[in-house]
């Protein structure tokens, strides 16, 4: 499905490209010749690509193509092999996982991982631990400065919780939630930290397509409400193309493909990653 609000992309120097509104900013994120290999085996390979400041970007390929070893390598869950991550400009060799969460990405992961038995608010606090200004002593003894904190991280959660409309379960058990609403609670979460680009793995997988369609308003909202950039892996086709402005295609650890939805959708070189050659071709 075409998406009727498709905008130009620019070219940078750097032969990547940005959404027209953000090219005369530096990108928030620009990655050169990544790759990581495990072993003998090359997973990701020359992966290059810039992310505007702006920009709702997706990246997609066929299963095993390597596109979460991708998020893996921004967020330093993988050290990557070779290349380079800058995020705001930044050189992010040597960074933690922590680091990088605090110099500004965050992201969700293909299986859901909240804390169950905590409540649906407490998942939220716990993302607004970037924020938080009291001393573990002040903690420990309860003392005004405790309470002024607890209070205003109480407010902001229920404000985020408020994208999603799931303020009224702010007190409800996070595992009791139904599916859809724990994928929802795990992008609030990851809103808590403060990003300025955050990273979704597969946010539709399990959802129906009222709750996608919700979903792609939502991803619009927080781009423009925090103005932050959006990177999104995602297996439907009709969210991505609806949605994402710039798209990257992946296929055996290689970009195969950058563009447009249009350019994406008509390129035969991603038609063949992802249905195979005709006979007639072969």
């Amino acid at each position: 499905m075409a998406n009727p609000n498709e905008v130009k992309l620019v070219a940078m120097p750097s032969k990547n490209k940005l959404p027209e509104r953000d090219i005369d900013k530096a990108p928030i994120l620009e990655v050169a010749h990544l790759g990581i290999d495990f072993g003998g085996l090359t997973a990701v390979d020359d992966f290059n690509i810039a992310i505007g400041r702006t920009e709702i970007a997706g990246l997609i390929g066929p299963n095993g193509a390597g596109k979460t070893t991708v998020f893996n390598m921004l967020t330093k869950v993988y050290e990557p092999t070779r290349g380079m991550i800058l995020l705001d400009g930044k050189d992010t060799a040597h960074m933690t996982t922590v680091q990088i969460n605090k110099a500004g990405i965050a992201r969700t992961f293909q299986n859901i991982r909240l804390f169950d038995k905590l409540s649906v608010e407490d998942n939220v606090k716990i993302g607004l631990h970037n924020n938080t200004d009291y001393s573990v002593f002040s903690g420990i003894i309860r003392a005004p400065k405790y309470w002024r904190e607890e209070k205003k991280a109480h407010e902001r959660a229920l404000d985020l919780l408020g994208i999603f409309d799931m303020q009224d379960l702010a007190n409800a058990q996070a595992g009791s939630l139904p599916y859809g609403a724990q994928r929802r609670l795990e992008i609030v979460r990851a809103l808590a930290t403060q990003p300025k680009l955050l990273l979704l793995d597969e946010p539709a997988a399990g959802m129906n397509p009222s709750e996608t369609a919700e979903l792609m308003d939502n991803i619009r909202k927080i781009r423009d409400t925090f103005q932050i950039a959006v990177m999104l892996i995602e297996h439907d086709m009709n969210l991505v193309m609806g949605i994402c402005e710039g798209i990257a295609v992946l296929n055996f650890g290689k970009i195969i493909a950058k563009g447009t939805p249009s350019e994406i959708q008509n390129d035969p070189v991603v038609i063949e990653a992802y249905l195979g050659k005709h006979k007639e071709e072969e």
